[in-house]
């Protein structure tokens, strides 16, 4: 075994007291930092006969309850309804109500129409009439944001892709909200991107309400750098309804435009991600898991200098879906884990930490800072200690996340020390995007001293090297030596 140095904890904890949204939204509201950005939008929703009478009323209540955050107006935000079955309904008007009340009011008289679904020829319809200057849209403008907002639950009965298409290319920006046993594939082909903003699902109607905040904030204009809603690591530069970053003197902003190096770079590491893709994840979760993968990602400086990224799923199986250092740029990186196929079958986590130790890091760099992060939602069908022990003997840095039906046990099992930092849970699949928030890169505070230790790392390793190489040489001189003595004897 080589013993490597220690460098520096990855993968943080929770970072610090961040404020939650609703405090952010309330601190903007009460500087009077957020405002309406002019905008025409447009709910498309399904009324297919697969939609229940009382399932249809919940999307009512979310729908009024988007709108009654909305500042609401001929010059702020004008608000359509189009309903659709087998055929299309234009229920709501932007010409006809200019106040919540109103709106609020009509929106509640709306009726499913309890048919087939043709979610294309909605769209179409969105598109030639709801947006059209005649029912109250406004002109296109740069100034002025055409919305669309697609609610359905089932797969569509005619096209989507080429009419969705048509209507980005209009200028029209649409999220795409699946529930239940929707075609994820649909959804994507409707949303704009990136598709991780623009794509949600939901398993019932019964909690779509969750999605309200998310709508709300997309309406709203703030001065993102006085709430604090900003990723700049250092310097925050607020612009009409955005910003930008910077960086302290001596230091360069980054390609990814967030992060600062000073001339000595940063630390580098090798991270693989051990997914569960068994069958008690299910399809629609592994889509959140996809997900959660992408947004760690988000967080890493992915280049061939920097972060290399592995990704192996697992469940009575073990396969690799791509090795450290194949991807060097984050989009390649990010759609190579959306284009995953899920296994289904068993659990055999053991045999995967095995895999990962033996097939994955054995192409590491030598140097380079080592991470596994395991992810599960059930019992283990093998032993997983001496996979685990291995491979933390071997200077890995393992984090263990859990979800479900995950034992706990196991996971602090996978979890290198401090265990408290390196294990996290949750019981719904939905909150994965807080422990991906948790699970954070951590930056040297001087990179310059980065680099130093892990120059001084690469020539340990070196160096031990050598006195194998050494030890190897003087044992079969040694034997040769044995040999001619006793030929001399």
């Amino acid at each position: 075994m080589t013993p490597t140095v220690p460098l520096f904890l990855l993968l943080l904890g929770l970072i610090g007291a961040q404020a939650t949204f609703d405090q952010r939204m309330a601190a903007a509201m009460a500087a009077g930092l957020c405002k309406a950005r002019p905008t025409d939008l447009v709910f498309i929703v399904d009324s297919s006969r697969s939609v229940r009478p009382s399932e249809f009323e919940q999307v009512k209540v979310f729908l009024a309850n988007v709108i009654n955050g909305l500042n609401v107006g001929p010059n702020a935000t004008r608000v359509g309804v189009v309903n659709y079955a087998s055929r299309v309904k234009n229920e709501v008007s932007m010409k006809t109500h200019r106040t919540k009340t109103a709106l609020v009011k009509a929106v509640s008289k709306i009726e499913p129409l309890s048919t087939g679904t043709m979610t294309g020829s909605a769209i179409q319809f969105a598109l030639n009439v709801a947006f059209s200057e005649a029912e109250g849209a406004r002109a296109k403008s740069p100034d002025v944001s055409k919305v669309a907002i697609i609610v359905t639950d089932g797969r569509p009965q005619d096209n989507v892709k080429d009419v969705a298409q048509r209507a980005r290319d209009a200028g029209i920006e649409i999220f795409a909200i699946g529930v239940g046993r929707v075609d994820m594939t649909t959804l994507r082909q409707m949303a704009s991107e990136p598709l991780d903003d623009h794509v949600d699902y939901v398993e019932s109607y019964s909690v779509i309400e969750k999605l309200t905040k998310k709508f709300q904030e997309a309406f709203c204009v703030s001065d993102l750098c006085a709430t604090g809603d900003h990723d700049c690591q250092q310097v925050c530069i607020s612009t009409p309804g955005s910003y930008k970053c910077a960086c302290k003197d001596g230091f360069t902003l980054k390609d990814d435009g967030r992060t600062c190096s000073a001339p000595c770079g940063n630390a580098a590491i090798d991270a693989v991600f051990v997914i569960d893709g068994s069958k008690s994840v299910r399809p629609e979760n592994f889509e959140l898991v996809k997900k959660w993968i992408n947004q760690i990602i988000d967080k890493l400086e992915v280049s061939e200098k920097n972060a290399h990224v592995g990704l192996v799923q697992y469940s009575s199986t073990v396969n690799t879906e791509f090795p450290l250092g194949r991807y060097n740029n984050k989009k390649d990186l990010k759609e190579a884990v959306k284009k995953m196929d899920y296994m289904e079958r068993g659990t055999m986590t053991g045999m995967a930490l095995r895999h990962t130790v033996d097939n994955v890091f054995n192409n590491a760099r030598p140097g380079v800072q080592k991470v596994a992060i395991v992810f599960t939602d059930g019992r283990s069908q093998d032993y997983i200690g001496d996979a685990a022990k291995k491979a933390k003997e071997l200077g890995l840095k393992m984090y263990a996340v859990g979800v479900g039906n995950a034992l706990e046990s196991e996971l602090k099992q996978i979890a290198s020390e401090p265990i408290g930092d390196h294990y996290f849970y949750t019981a719904d699949f939905k909150a994965m995007s807080e422990i991906a928030k948790k699970l954070q890169i951590n930056k040297c505070e001087d990179p310059c001293e980065c680099d130093s230790l892990v120059k001084f790392q690469k020539k340990v390793e070196d160096a031990l090297q050598a006195l194998n190489k050494k030890y190897i040489l003087y044992e079969s001189m040694s034997k040769r030596i044995a040999l001619l003595e006793n030929k001399i004897v």
